[in-house]
């Protein structure tokens, strides 16, 4: 649910930006696209409270607890992006002067603003929604977390020097949010945490894995100097291996969380189905190593968790 790096050899000649609130149209188009994240989302947010509604045997999650869910989760996924704004400054200062903050289109202390407003909205609708202190003592996890990785966990240098332990610790935040949105249907409903919730989680995580490796595999011409992907760091064959298996492995976790719902044989057909169209882009990739079809890797990432959520939430709902 982060957004691309850029995916190319030579950075873009500086635009002419906007000045006044036009600017912030720029950002979103660039840093965070909401016509590409709010649909996924709003999937990924329904999904979670549906699944969650299922394992307590209810018929149908609240409206009500969707929109909290989503609104939460959209400015969550935001605040990702500002924090990587902050954590990155310095890099992107030196490698990527053309990325809005380091041109002068908005400052990070307007960006901290944004962060604290949207995160007063985030803990009001909590409060409005589940009064009792229980939903707000979740999200007030995910901004804990969020600050320590934003921190790098004040171990930047050693972190840096070890990308997969980098990542694995960077992707707890995609469970904490997961659990969160579910939280928004069993925490009204004054349930406690569903049986059979771990492995929803454990989806979340290894899909989270998955995107991000996506979104960093790129043909030779437009790897960028300053800008760490799998596909330089382990060569083509192993960054692709790597995001396929991680397909594989979060289709497993989502075919046992689909059997905790008596969806088990139906989310293995599709899962299959799209695992083996994975497997025909990544060998497209291999023969050819160009941009369309690196980026055809990175779009179907976005699919596959458009296909997975729905397979965890909308469709046995609607087939029931």
């Amino acid at each position: 649910m982060n957004s691309t790096e850029p995916a190319r050899s030579q950075p873009p000649s500086a635009p002419v930006d906007p000045i006044g609130p036009a600017r912030w149209w720029v950002y979103q188009r660039e840093r965070f696209p909401l016509l590409a994240h709010g649909p996924l989302i709003a999937c990924f947010s329904f999904c979670a409270i549906s699944y969650s509604a299922q394992l307590r045997g209810a018929p149908s999650p609240a409206l009500a607890g969707w929109a909290v869910a989503f609104v939460t989760c959209l400015f969550s996924f935001l605040h990702l992006r500002i924090a990587d704004e902050f954590k990155d400054a310095g890099e992107d200062a030196r490698w990527r002067p053309y990325r809005p903050v380091p041109r002068g289109l908005v400052k990070l202390r307007e960006l901290g603003w944004i962060w604290a407003a949207t995160a007063a909205i985030q803990l009001g609708l909590a409060l409005w929604f589940a009064p009792d202190w229980h939903l707000a003592g979740l999200l007030l996890v995910t901004w804990i977390y969020l600050a320590l990785m934003t921190r790098e966990f004040f171990c930047r240098e050693w972190l840096k020097a070890r990308p997969l332990l980098y990542l694995w610790s960077h992707m707890f935040i995609m469970p904490l949010v997961d659990l969160y949105a579910t939280a928004c249907d069993w925490v009204p409903a004054g349930h406690g945490l569903p049986a059979g919730l771990g492995w929803f989680l454990v989806v979340s995580y290894c899909n989270g894995l998955s995107l991000e490796f996506g979104r960093k595999i790129r043909a030779p011409h437009d790897e960028e100097e300053g800008v760490e992907t799998y596909s330089a760091l382990w060569g083509r064959s192993r960054a692709v291996a790597a995001w396929w298996g991680t397909l594989l492995v979060t289709a497993l976790a989502a075919c046992a969380a689909a059997a905790r719902i008596g969806f088990g044989l139906q989310a293995g057909v599709i899962l299959a189905s799209a695992l083996l169209a994975a497997g025909l882009l990544a060998r497209a990739f291999l023969r050819a190593p160009e941009s369309r079809t690196a980026k055809r890797i990175e779009n179907f990432s976005g699919l596959w968790t458009m296909i997975l959520y729905l397979t965890l939430g909308a469709l046995p709902l609607l087939l029931k």
